[in-house]
């Protein structure tokens, strides 16, 4: 009946495309991360109402990860991640990187301590064991 009821069209909001290619689950997630400058679409900051259209080159930042892609699909309805994968392309520069990051990430997860963080009950007796200890031979 109406073209507009159509899943598929030319142009789409940049808050439910990223939502329907299913880069946030939510597009409330997808507005505040437009509005806080973590989407561009062609190298500029961008709003939640900007069309994009196929072939726009986005990155986006999520956390640590950043990716850059280029719009191959549009559409508004959220499908299934098999689906979703079709509407872009990651760039080869951006995989290479994320997989750099991955692996820095992996080995300073083996370099550090594996006791980090907040003390065992244990450790605290050791500690305060430790500490009298100084201060016996002090005095």
């Amino acid at each position: 009946m109406h073209d507009k009821d159509d899943e598929t069209d030319d142009k789409v909001r940049l808050d439910k495309w990223l939502w329907a290619a299913r880069f946030f689950k939510t597009r409330s997630l997808a507005i505040e991360a437009i509005n806080g400058g973590k989407v561009h679409i062609n190298q500029h900051r961008t709003k939640p109402a900007k069309e994009v259209h196929i072939g726009d080159e986005l990155r986006i930042q999520q956390g640590y990860a950043e990716r850059t892609v280029i719009i191959k699909g549009l559409l508004k309805q959220r499908r299934p991640a098999s689906e979703a994968v079709l509407l872009y392309e990651e760039t080869a520069d951006s995989l290479q990187k994320r997989q750099t990051m991955q692996e820095h990430h992996h080995l300073e997860l083996l370099t550090r301590p594996t006791r980090a963080g907040r003390p065992t009950k244990r450790d605290r007796r050791l500690i305060h064991h430790f500490t009298q200890d100084d201060d016996r031979k002090k005095t």
